[in-house]
């Protein structure tokens, strides 16, 4: 049971919950995600292995470090963040998503803790992660400051949090909404509402006023000649990535 005192919104939860069978299936509703996957990847990774001085040739990189991916979904950055060895706790605010998560890391012979719960009422217990992860999850909420906050609180001094989001401009419209909802059919139609979308000086804001220090910030660019996404250190027009850390 999910507590009052939190920032899930629950029409944004009901249309992640009505998809939750999907997670898996790369050319389902969440195909964009399974597209985009590699680059997310490349950045967490990167991110990570400067920041806690880790080796990524290594087999199990991450060993030692414990991380937070909130909003899991069905585990799409949760199973290769525990391949590289870390101790993973998914959480998402959708029920549903959450036996969808574990029933796939079983058959991926990969122990997750997964618990459908939030933000808030994990930094309410007390947990503490070296990385939490906050993938497309802030353009959901009820009140991005607060959400922030919490993932703050669940940051142990010195952590890094990872966040992406999309942009809020008339490009983004026209690719988030208009492209992937209604031409190409990638997300139903009123997956993402525009106007909750954030720009980064208001992500890099709303970062500060919770307790962390930004330290990078990057573009997800999708080409549509190649059908393949790229990082980029210029282009934060439509889909954006940040990484910020908590004060030692």
């Amino acid at each position: 049971m999910i507590s009052a005192d939190t920032t899930v919104d629950p029409s944004e939860v009901a249309k992640f919950e009505a998809m939750a069978a999907e997670w898996w299936d790369p050319a389902g509703k969440f195909k964009p995600l399974h597209m985009m996957n590699p680059v997310r990847l490349d950045y967490i990774t990167s991110q990570i292995a400067a920041e806690f001085g880790r080796d990524l040739t290594g087999p199990r990189p991450f060993e030692g470090l414990r991380l937070l991916d909130i909003g899991c979904g069905g585990g799409l950055l949760s199973e290769p963040m525990a391949r590289l060895g870390a101790e993973v706790v998914g959480a998402d605010a959708a029920e549903r998503n959450i036996p969808v998560a574990q029933i796939h890391a079983e058959q991926s012979g990969l122990e997750i803790d997964y618990r459908h719960t939030t933000a808030e009422a994990l930094a309410e217990a007390g947990e503490q992660f070296d990385v939490v992860l906050n993938m497309e999850v802030v353009e959901h909420v009820s009140d991005p400051l607060a959400y922030l906050t919490a993932c703050q609180q669940l940051l142990k001094p010195g952590g890094m949090m990872i966040a992406s989001t999309i942009n809020r401009n008339p490009k983004s419209f026209m690719v988030a909404i208009v492209g992937a909802e209604r031409v190409m059919r990638w997300l139903p139609v009123g997956t993402h509402d525009w106007s909750k979308f954030i720009t980064p000086a208001e992500l890099e804001d709303l970062i500060t006023r919770a307790g962390l220090r930004p330290v990078d910030a990057k573009g997800f660019v999708f080409n549509p000649v190649s059908w393949q996404w790229s990082i980029s250190t210029r282009d934060l027009s439509v889909n954006y990535v940040t990484a910020s850390l908590k004060p030692a």
